[in-house]
């Protein structure tokens, strides 16, 4: 559905992507992370057909950039991180403008569905420029998808939002790749990211890493579990747990055991069994899940 080969932009000496190579399926949401000045947005104009590269090939949909630049326009919606509308003109006339510039057929029709989908329909009539942030982006978030694009690109979509909104922009993108669409997400919302996205590509004008949070973490972390005790574990069960072969280290945190194994489904029975037998009051068990943060930033660091 996108791919890219070696895509690179330069602007006179600063080179802002270079060489990015990806390869994102039809119905993927696709989450694009990394600090500010790191290239996304300049990413994200190219594969739009709003800039040009300097050099390196993308296809979207089939089509080539550089090549079928308005078919690219057609197939694509793109929500920016400060969505600009006309603030005199009513929510419903700031919508129907945009209808007719894409030649959606039953204009009309397609405003009020998304108006109502997001919450505005009572609020058609109002100027824009009323509208609070929340209710900016939820209007922006209706132009982007008037004409039904196939892949969405959403550019800090909840980026100062109340909870209230955040959650409604989020649901309403989870409730979009249900529908097959493709998504490509650039956020600093790493919480976010991790709910929604099927795979994950840190950037930073090159291509760190590109996998699902849950291989990420198992790659970098592995497979940690907690044994809750009903007392100080402090040097007293470690040595229960450090003979078994499938596990690699025991770390004793007041009446905690941390455990990294493999395969914790399969060996957490024998090792409550060996704890128990020892004396250990096991209150209950859980799995150390270490946060996109988390990953991010050592994946950040280690560069």
């Amino acid at each position: 559905m996108i791919q890219t080969q070696n895509l690179t932009k330069k602007f006179d000496q600063h080179l802002a992507v270079d060489r990015l190579t990806l390869d994102i399926d039809e119905g993927e949401v696709f989450g694009f992370l990394g600090p500010n000045g790191a290239g996304k947005t300049t990413t994200v104009r190219m594969l739009t057909s709003l800039i040009a590269p300097t050099s390196g090939t993308a296809t979207i949909y089939n089509y080539k950039i550089g090549q079928d630049d308005q078919e690219i326009r057609r197939n694509v919606g793109i929500l920016t991180e400060t969505p600009g509308m006309y603030d005199r003109l009513s929510a419903w006339r700031n919508l129907l403008i945009y209808a007719q510039l894409y030649e959606v057929e039953n204009p009309e029709q397609q405003v009020e569905k998304y108006l109502r989908l997001l919450g505005l329909w009572e609020r058609r009539n109002d100027g824009a420029g009323a509208f609070s942030k929340g209710m900016r982006q939820k209007l922006a978030i209706a132009r982007t998808l008037l004409h039904e694009p196939r892949i969405l690109f959403l550019d800090e979509p909840t980026s100062g939002l109340d909870p209230e909104a955040a959650k409604l922009v989020r649901d309403f993108i989870e409730e979009l790749s249900g529908q097959g669409r493709t998504i490509f997400i650039c956020t600093h919302n790493l919480d976010e990211a991790d709910r929604l996205c099927d795979r994950i590509a840190v950037f930073n004008g090159q291509l760190r890493v590109v996998d699902t949070p849950a291989s990420l973490r198992k790659q970098l972390y592995g497979r940690q579990v907690i044994f809750h005790l009903a007392h100080s574990a402090e040097g007293k069960w470690a040595s229960v747990l450090e003979p078994f072969d499938y596990v690699k280290t025991v770390e004793s945190i007041n009446n905690k055991l941390v455990v990294a194994l493999d395969d914790p489904e399969a060996h957490n029975p024998e090792l409550i069994t060996a704890l128990v037998s020892a004396g250990a009051a096991i209150q209950f068990v859980g799995e150390l899940r270490h946060s996109l943060e988390d990953i991010y930033l050592k994946l950040v660091s280690d560069e």
